[in-house]
């Protein structure tokens, strides 16, 4: 499948199976994570397997957008590990964070899971529950699984601005 067949393909998928998703995969997204570039190379990131039911029944206490998922990936920044850039001090560790992140929800398609973005979650909450991320700024919440049978993209999903509204030729 091409590249822009898998971004045409890929949907914020909202209903996931319970079946588990197997250790092989969860390692192909964690690598699609690892090779994503990054400003100086500093992977300023890290990423957090949420297995368990205990871990998994945490993090839902955090958001709404767990969706029946069996596992789920935190991915969160470190600032002080980022590349800044001379001329303005602008600090990458989210943009790298993102980068990553962006990897692993194209790698979860292409292994034919499913997955949503989530930005919406109680931050603070998700650290006091994991002290282990206390000292990142947490970028996103994956979760993963199988879609469901009746799974089906938004209906705004389709919808895009076009390309002539997104890019000016200079």
């Amino acid at each position: 499948m091409s590249f822009l067949d898998l971004a045409k393909k890929r949907y914020s998928c909202r209903k996931l199976s319970a079946q588990p998703v197997e250790e092989e995969k969860l390692q192909k997204i964690l690598e699609a994570g690892n090779l994503a570039p990054t400003a100086v190379n500093k992977q300023p990131f890290h990423i957090w397997v949420l297995k368990s039911e205990e871990a998994m029944q945490k993090v839902s206490q955090t958001t709404s957008f767990i969706f029946g998922a069996p596992v789920a990936f935190v991915v969160g920044s470190k600032a002080e590990s980022a590349f800044v850039r001379s001329f303005d001090k602008k600090n990458f560790a989210d943009v790298d964070a993102s980068i990553a992140a962006t990897h692993m929800m194209l790698e979860i398609e292409a292994l034919g899971l499913g997955t949503t973005w989530v930005g919406h979650f109680d931050a603070p909450k998700l650290k006091e529950l994991f002290p282990e991320m206390a000292d990142y700024e947490l970028v996103a919440i994956f979760p993963v699984g199988y879609p469901a049978e009746d799974a089906k993209p938004s209906a705004r999903h389709a919808e895009r601005a076009g390309i002539e509204m997104i890019a000016d030729w200079l």
